[in-house]
């Protein structure tokens, strides 16, 4: 796979950011996560997990908005990880009308909400606080394709795998789990939402 088959405006803005050739890693990933199936996605750092995490959301939403609610949820560690892949999905969305949405624990929850309600494409979340917003009726997630969890290693010895499964168990839609190493924590969560899942190792 080349990002030939990208849509255009993606790829512009991947050029812009110096992205024009995938990593072995990415040239296999891409076109399962296209494909739609649920994949852990395990490679070390370099690989280009979070990029590859990025390219394919907004590919499947064509580089604009499908509706008012979101198509994809991501969920990260705490506030710092939250804010950091918003900044790096915002070097994708200038210029366009893509709506990306953060929330986290430190923030006032009805402001999240507002947010929120205004519309969103894509969120990213700590389990815990999306846990609590879509159980107040916060979020409509009835439009759901995509429930990613990125750097899965901040699962383990937490709650949190129990806060994803909740949504999850509501949700008919694709899940991806990125992390460095697949191991017996990771395969627990086949039990719970990851039905069918493929291994995807670089």
């Amino acid at each position: 796979m080349s990002f030939k088959k990208l849509n255009p405006l993606l790829l512009e803005k991947m050029h812009d950011l110096g992205i024009t050739e995938p990593t072995p890693f990415q040239q296999a990933l891409i076109p399962k996560i296209k494909s739609g199936a649920n994949l852990f996605a395990i490679a070390p750092k370099g690989a280009g997990k979070t990029e590859a995490m990025i390219i394919s959301i907004f590919q499947r939403l064509q580089m604009e908005p499908l509706g008012d609610n979101p198509i994809a949820v991501v969920f990260s560690k705490d506030k710092a990880s939250v804010m950091a892949l918003q900044e790096r999905f915002k070097r994708y969305t200038l210029g366009t009308d893509l709506r990306i949405r953060t929330v986290y624990e430190e923030r006032i929850i009805n402001h999240q909400k507002d947010e929120i309600y205004a519309g969103a494409d894509v969120v990213i979340a700590t389990p815990k606080r999306l846990s609590k917003l879509y159980f107040l009726n916060g979020i409509n997630l009835m439009e759901l394709q995509m429930i990613v969890v990125h750097d899965a290693a901040f699962l383990a010895g937490t709650p949190f795998h129990t806060d994803i499964n909740r949504i999850s168990q509501s949700m008919k839609c694709q899940h991806l789990i990125f992390a460095e190493k697949y191991d017996a924590k990771l395969q627990k969560l086949e039990e719970l939402f990851m039905t069918n899942a493929q291994v995807v190792q670089g």
